[in-house]
């Protein structure tokens, strides 16, 4: 049903696209996400397709989803202007603008942020058979393959951050660079050993890995205490994150993970009026995207500027004055006035 569901609403965003081409007025954005296996694909699809139906008609204005390597190359596409929005990890919106870790001496400056979405859950998934403790250390030493995620992606380079944290080098690794439903399928199929998938659970083909393989074959590796706390210490963009039990076929146990927040980008040359009618658009119909993907439901008007790692657009500057938030002097484009 879920697949049948999301063909419909990409076919009303292809709809919407065409009209689009006919407007004379308003503008037609394309959103870059990730892989189709993850969740950054299906919210990109649900935005798009919510900002056509509600904006292109009177606005002119709408929003087609495209899936991509992730983060990293959405970056790229932002700073190019081949995309105009696009959904980021914290992580790499937070590099890429302060020219920090692969984006040292060359910052991004080309985009903006609009919104927190959800959490950028880590599912870490490991064949039981190569289980030691149970935790993320079990890949320091593991031989066998290890699909850390497409390269350029935000999966790619959140694991490798993570993983050079707790003191384990990424390159003494077996690494496969495969997408989401590709690193599952190989896992499957006995390939792989492991895959680093973040994403909002429930993710897609980390379901696809319980569904085939069953419970007692896979584990999605925890983080202790102290891990996190090493994380933290380098990189406090993440915080504790618990997967309930039966959120993934079989799952009789809670996963200790942790998160990262993921945000929805914006090219600064979109006009103020239409990333406003944006953020209003998404704010006035947070159950449509509920129902979409459950990973949505973490979004909420309080919670909108919450961790954004770059600068607020001024157009979602302006909606949330209007609804009385008071805007963080960090989020105000280096003015520092409120």
């Amino acid at each position: 049903m879920y697949k049948k569901l999301l063909s419909i609403i990409v076919g009303v965003c292809l709809v919407f696209s065409l009209q689009a081409h006919k407007a004379e007025a308003g503008e037609s954005l394309i959103i870059a996400t990730a892989t189709t296996g993850g969740t950054y694909y299906p919210v990109g699809v649900a935005l798009g397709t919510l900002i056509s139906i509600k904006l292109a008609k009177d606005h002119g204005i709408t929003a087609t989803a495209i899936n991509s390597a992730g983060s990293g190359e959405n970056v790229q596409m932002l700073k190019n202007n081949e995309a105009q929005m696009a959904i980021l990890q914290s992580l790499f919106g937070l590099n890429a603008y302060q020219g920090k870790g692969p984006y040292e001496g060359r910052a991004v400056k080309n985009f903006r942020s609009i919104t927190m979405l959800w959490e950028n859950v880590e599912h870490f998934s490991l064949l039981s058979k190569y289980v030691k403790t149970g935790t993320i250390m079990d890949l320091q030493g593991l031989e066998e393959r290890f699909s850390i995620g497409k390269r350029g992606s935000g999966t790619e380079g959140s694991g490798r951050t993570i993983l050079q944290a707790l003191g384990i080098d990424p390159e003494s690794l077996n690494l496969e660079y495969l997408g989401y439903n590709p690193s599952a399928q190989a896992m499957m199929d006995g390939r792989i050993a492991a895959m680093n998938t973040p994403a909002g659970p429930p993710v897609a083909a980390v379901t696809q890995l319980f569904a085939q393989l069953g419970h007692k074959n896979v584990k999605v590796l925890d983080f202790t205490d102290d891990q996190l706390e090493t994380i933290q210490d380098e990189y406090p963009i993440w915080n504790r994150y618990v997967v309930k039990a039966d959120t993934y076929p079989g799952q009789k146990n809670d996963i200790k993970t942790i998160s990262q927040p993921n945000f929805l980008a914006v090219h600064p040359d979109v006009s103020e009026q239409t990333v406003y009618m944006i953020t209003k658009t998404i704010y006035q119909n947070l159950p449509f995207l509920h129902n979409i993907h459950k990973a949505t439901k973490a979004m909420s008007l309080k919670r909108a500027t919450s961790g954004l790692p770059v600068p607020l657009h001024p157009g979602a500057v302006k909606f949330y004055r209007e609804m009385g938030m008071k805007i963080p002097a960090s989020l105000l484009d280096g003015n520092g006035k409120e």
